[in-house]
Formats: C-alpha cells, structure tokens, sequence
C-alpha cells in the first residue's frame, strides 16, 4: 500500500514517513503555490532520505485567501491551518492516493485539521488520513530525530523549508515589506533535514 506524506523537509514530516515506512510505500508529497522553489528544496531533501518525491500545485486563491485571513487576524493560526486544509483536500482530490500522512504533533495547534475536518475529508474523498505523530510530545519527537536523523535549526525567516508558512511570507513581503512579516509572525525555530543518521546519503552535497 502507498501513503503519500505532505512534506515540508522538516523533521517532523520526515519522522512521520520514517514511522510509516515499515507498513506502507512511501511518497513524499511537496505542496506548492509557485511563489518560491519549494518543491526543489524538498526534492533534495527526500532524495537524502530515501524516498520518491512529487510536487503537487495548489490554486493561487488559496494564498490570496489566507493572505486575507493572516491580515484580518493579525496573526498566522487560521491562515496556515486553512492553506493545510486544502493541501489535503487537494492531495486526496488524486484518485490514486487512498492513504495521506502529515507531521502533525500531539500538542500543535498549526497546521491541524478538526476531528470534523478529517471526517468530511475522508468521507467525501474516500481516503484514510494519518498522524503518525499525534501521540507524541514534543520532548519524545526530539529524542526520536536525535536518534535517526540529522538536521540544521534556526529561526524561521533564516531556515531553509518547503511549508506553507514560506510561500505566505513571501507573499506578505513582497505586498507588504520585511516588518509587515515581523509584526505578523512569532519568532520560532524551524528545522531542515539533511539526511537520515548513519546513511550513506548523508554525505551527499
């Protein structure tokens, strides 16, 4: 059976495919705008660890909505929680994916779907959608990356990743400038997988 792993690069999309791998096919699946090379980014780095990559774009006016909802709130939970949303209705949309995995963590509060969400989504697009992580804390993810895979962390407008929460940026820094980004987003720290630990790929450029 394939299940198809949004993915951002980071390590929690990563581990989650890393915990699926013994029970399902993997893909890792890169949603994408246009704005910015997301999708090469992404690429390499599932190249690294091993498994197929795809890119998959999503329609602009779902940037233009959350663009709206980011600034009306002014803050990003219910932009970035919508962008998800449609990735994952866009992805089950393919009559060839049955099973969708994400990173989303036990305690996270962006990007995540309703119990309700979840349903309608499986109901209406007849696939199964998996968190191979909400069981887990946040101390237990750190243990679980530290011991499989290699990564760099920094602060997010410094960190290279292929989420959704890039593109937004973009968008926002383009109309509206460098501050505009400052004054809307948290500072938080981001992470980049480079390889799987104590693998071949991992010395890879």
């Amino acid at each position: 059976m394939r299940i198809s792993v949004l993915f951002s690069g980071g390590k929690d999309s990563s581990l989650s495919a890393l915990l699926m791998e013994p029970y399902f096919e993997i893909e890792l699946v890169t949603c994408s705008f246009g704005l910015l090379p997301n999708g090469e980014l992404a690429a390499k780095t599932a190249k690294r660890l091993g498994f197929p990559h795809r890119v998959i774009s999503l329609e602009w006016e779902i940037l233009e909505k959350a663009y709206e909802k980011i600034m009306k709130d002014g803050f990003p939970k219910s932009a970035i929680n919508y962008i998800h949303e449609k990735a994952v209705e866009t992805l089950a949309s393919d009559p060839e994916v049955k099973f969708i995995a994400d990173g989303t963590r036990r305690d996270d509060r962006v990007p995540v779907l309703s119990i309700s969400q979840v349903r309608s989504i499986e109901d209406r697009l007849g696939v199964q959608y998996i968190c191979p992580l909400k069981g887990y804390g946040k101390k237990t993810v750190s243990i679980l990356v530290e011991r499989y895979l290699k990564i760099e962390e920094g602060p997010s407008e410094n960190t290279q990743k292929a989420d959704y929460e890039t593109e937004l940026r973009e968008l926002i820094r383009q109309r509206d400038g460098e501050e505009k980004i400052k004054e809307l987003f948290p500072a938080h720290i981001q992470s980049h997988v480079l390889s799987r630990k104590n693998c071949p790929e991992e010395s890879m450029p």
